[in-house]
């Protein structure tokens, strides 16, 4: 029995795609992005050092095994060197010709917390002196050991980092060097020596001279890594799979710090904050590509390149473009230059911002390298999500400006505006963040993958170092976090646990204000406000979102100035309008208040009477800004207590107002003392009167309507007057009056009978015909199980699902979330919070049953959601499966609606 294929030559390629059964999809898994696409590009005729890959399927085995490596992939590893060594003409630990390799790892998906690179693998004391025979360069040689030293006592051994870099900071203070590169050879080669001995007092033990040992153990460091902490908590916040397993890529070294014609860098063929079509990236002369993504030296932008090593550049241009027209993508690509000759060493799908994704997007349309369906699916909701997110209001920045509170600027590597207390290590941020609920801003000289943990707690990250492809830089791409870094102003003290620029010293703790949009640091906090969605690409993109999608987007509003947003947003009606919020305001909660006290038929018309012109404006303000598009009005919906003031609170200020009676010091105080206990106790009364067990399942909804009749009669004419008063202005009007908390078709037999009467009551008193509907929401199961008699009365439905969830788990959402629900998710008794995203086996089937039903009976029955899970993409794609005509969410989320809902068809599409 010939034993699995656990390792693949980057020219095995055809190879491994059979075993994948050629899914390139499959291949990524396989090999994880970074080998695939290193293999791919060898085949492509890109310039890649000879390498290998060890599977991720060899990760698992090793993990799944207790750390054993699985049968035969050991030996497989042996003879892939072998092969290199035959491509290069080096060989494995020879003196004279040592073969150096580099040890990486690289999972499906590109993320931060996987073990770091370790270069120069192969290099021992006698390796070291044969390639000096050969460069003739011992500062080379000897920077390229130390590297080895720290990279692999860190990484390999959890040596902390800061032990090598304070010896290198100490040299450089002693021989006055400014930058690591101003040391030389001698230097080098002194701290090679004093790299071997801090190894040795932080693991007892040797630094390994044996390559062979060297690559084994760097090979068992990847494979460990997959299950780390920081590997763990990124995988979680970006949902990515724990069973997938990272590979190990082994690739020959090339040298960018071989002297001034040789170079290292990073770069993305697009700009990964604004999707700008031009190169971006960051480079080192003389130098190893840790250095460019570490921040250690202050590094150049791509562009000079061009002056540096104007034959590399263009090259690396074409390649960009080769990369992007096979992947269809944009990509982040690493490099290095060795004596003239340019290497890839990584593509990838880039990371970008949500502006950048859209822009990316777009332009790559249009260009003719993807579809636009493709480009729709390119941008995630929660990418349009971002677009909403507050930036800094332009007044308060030209204030701040003008005031001199503008601390520093660097690199505006992710957009947005960020305000947060400033602090310096990632669990005081997540413990301030999470424990406290502290808003805070992550400050550091640079961060590492140790660091996600603080960065995705943080509002904005703030670094004094790095650059625009930094890992700072990607991860807050990634995120949508605001982020700035390459601050060189910036002098930060850890120990002292505070920062500066010149003389303005920021304690942690003190407030700062980041603008990811200008790169501007500001002290103190800066007033915020959300943005229009005026982009042009994300105008562009949604456009053709709504040619794919087949769901309308409706709006969640009560208000006129919450349509005008809405409708900016792209909604194509009024799904919800909660005409009860307008009587909640100060000046209208008297009546209200009135109408629920009366005690004689006239008192409550009369109450009721002044509520019908401030009712019917509001309607009137509505329709005329959704000219021509339809509006749903609920008719009152809450049980009438909420109303009125609390209960137990009244009962507090009686006994406070009885008690001031007693020593009340003249007779017209008592009077006025006694008159405010009479009114109160009024309320009181009523109140208790009107007070239920179960309010939310009592007299409310349709209950109520047919109770107090006039109620609703009241708010149907407002509807119908205003609808004719703008009919006459030449607006076009589409009412829908909704009955809310229908559980029996008789209850919206009888309310509707009543209410259409008071509709043709106004109509013939206008003269005007309007074109209108009633019909219900469905918020209880046995209005969803008997949908085939209610659709005889109604016609259209809604679905308010916070409440049919509710009644369908029998859970009060307000009690459960701020108890024993976060639990249950916790504990995976339910999959996620049925109140955030539909429950699909549940609730959902309710749905699906009611809207089967209602259609039986009512074929061309309009079926709505208004619920807020009409604003969630897991739910959106849920109603389109139901077949719903619309879903209806707050104005905010219109956008991501329009996108969820196109995504939603585009996979409906892909399944058929």
């Amino acid at each position: 029995m010939s034993t699995k294929k656990w390792v693949y030559l980057f020219d095995e390629l055809d190879q491994a795609m059979q075993y994948v059964n050629d899914e390139w999809d499959g291949l990524r898994g396989l090999f994880g992005g970074k080998g695939a696409n290193l293999a791919d590009m060898q085949r492509i005729g890109v310039p890649v050092p000879p390498g290998f890959t060890v599977t991720t399927e060899a990760c698992n085995g090793y993990l799944a095994g207790g750390g054993v490596f699985p049968d035969g992939m050991w030996d497989q590893e042996l003879q892939a060197l072998m092969a290199i060594e035959k491509k290069t003409g080096k060989t494995f630990g020879d003196a004279d010709h040592p073969l150096l390799v580099s040890c990486r790892s690289g999972a499906k998906f590109s993320m931060p917390g996987m073990m770091d690179t370790v270069l120069n693998i192969g290099l021992n004391d006698e390796t070291a002196k044969g390639m000096i025979r050969h460069t003739k360069d011992p500062r080379f040689v000897y920077d390229a050991y130390r590297r080895l030293i720290q990279m692999f006592g860190s990484v390999v051994m959890n040596i902390p980092d800061e032990a090598f870099e304070s010896a290198i900071e100490q040299m450089k203070r002693e021989v006055g060097a400014a930058s690591d590169a101003d040391l030389t050879g001698a230097q080098w080669q002194y701290l090679t020596a004093r790299f071997k001995t801090i190894f040795r007092s932080h693991t007892q033990v040797d630094f390994p001279q044996d390559p062979v040992e060297q690559l084994k153990m760097a090979t068992e460091a990847v494979f460990k890594s997959w299950n780390g902490k920081r590997a763990v908590d990124y995988r979680n916040a970006a949902g990515i799979a724990h069973d997938l397993g990272t590979a190990v890529n082994i690739v020959t070294m090339v040298f960018g710090n071989m002297g001034d014609d040789c170079a290292t860098g990073v770069a993305m063929t697009r700009n990964g904050a604004t999707g700008a079509p031009k190169l971006e990236g960051d480079y080192l002369i003389n130098a190893q590509g840790e250095d460019v993504v570490a921040g250690i030296r202050m590094t150049k932008d791509i562009d000079q390149l061009a002056d540096d090593m104007p034959e590399a550049y263009a090259e690396l241009q074409q390649i960009a473009k080769v990369l992007e027209k096979h992947y269809r993508d944009m990509q982040d690509i690493e490099f290095t230059i060795e004596k003239g000759k340019l290497w890839m060493l990584q593509t990838r799908d880039g990371k970008r911002t949500a502006q950048a994704a859209v822009r990316i997007a777009v332009d790559m349309a249009e260009e003719g390298l993807i579809t636009h369906e493709e480009a729709v699916t390119r941008v995630s909701p929660s990418q349009i999500d971002f677009f909403l997110h507050p930036q800094f209001d332009t007044q308060a920045i030209a204030e701040a400006r003008s005031q001199g509170m503008v601390l520093a600027r660097g690199l505006n590597v992710s957009p947005g505006a960020a305000v947060g207390k400033v602090v310096f290590d990632a669990d005081l941020a997540e413990s301030w963040a999470k424990e406290q609920g502290r808003k805070v801003l992550m400050v550091r000289p640079e961060t590492k993958p140790d660091d996600v943990h603080g960065m995705l707690a943080a509002k904005g990250i703030l670094t004094s170092r790095g650059g625009r492809t930094s890992h700072a830089a990607l991860v807050a791409r990634q995120f949508g976090k605001p982020a700035i870094v390459g601050v060189s102003a910036l002098q930060i003290d850890l120990n002292k646990r505070r920062m500066s620029v010149g003389d303005r010293v920021i304690q942690e703790g003190d407030w700062l204000s980041l603008d990811g949009n200008t790169g501007e640091i500001f002290i103190g906090q800066l007033t915020t406000m959300v943005p229009d969605i005026k982009d042009p690409w994300l105008i562009k993109l949604l456009a053709w979102a709504d040619e794919i999608r087949t769901l309308g987007v409706w709006a969640n509003v009560d208000y006129p100035v919450d349509a005008q947003r809405a409708r900016e947003y792209g909604a194509e009606g009024i799904g919800l309008c909660r005409s009860e919020h307008m009587f909640f305001e100060s000046e209208r909660l008297p009546y209200i208040q009135k109408m629920i006290m009366a005690q004689l038929p006239f008192d409550r018309r009369e109450a009721l009477n002044t509520l019908l012109p401030f009712q019917r404006e509001d309607f009137a303000g509505l329709f005329r800004v959704m000219d021509g598009l339809p509006v749903i009005i609920r008719l009152i919906d809450p049980p009438l207590h909420e109303f009125l003031p609390d209960l137990v609170q009244l009962i507090n200020e009686l006994a406070d107002l009885k008690m001031r009676v007693k020593h009340a010091p003249t007779l017209a105080e008592i009077d006025s003392l006694l008159q405010q206990i009479q009114r109160k106790e009024t309320i009181r009364k009523q109140a208790e009167h009107l007070h239920e067990q179960n309010p939310m399942l009592g007299l409310r909804g349709v209950r109520l309507g047919i109770q107090i009749p006039e109620l609703t009669t009241m708010q149907v004419r407002a509807v119908f007057e205003a609808a004719c008063e703008v009919t006459r202005e030449g607006v076009k009007v589409l009412p829908k009056v909704m009955i809310p908390l229908t559980s029996h078709a008789n209850e919206l037999k009888v309310q509707r009978e009543v209410l259409e009467n008071e509709a043709r009551k106004v109509m013939a008193e206008q003269g005007i015909e309007i074109e209108y509907k009633f019909g219900t929401m469905i918020e209880l199961p046995r209005a969803a199980l008997t949908a085939d008699r209610i659709a005889e009365h109604a016609q259209f439905f809604s679905f308010g699902t916070n409440d049919l969830t509710q009644t369908t788990y029998g859970i009060s959402r307000d009690d459960a979330e701020a108890g024993f629900l976060i639990g249950y998710l916790n504990r995976g008794i339910l999959p996620e919070n049925p109140f955030a995203t539909l429950d699909r086996d549940g609730v959902g089937e309710l749905m699906r049953i009611a809207i089967k039903k209602g259609r039986t009976t009512r074929k061309d029955m309009e079926c709505g959601i208004c619920g807020e899970h009409g604003g969630d993409p897991d739910s959106i794609a849920i109603c389109h499966e139901l077949g719903l005509t619309y879903v209806s969410c707050s104005p905010f989320r219109v956008p991501i609606a329009r996108l969820a809902a196109a995504h939603a068809a585009l996979k409906s599409k892909k399944a058929k």
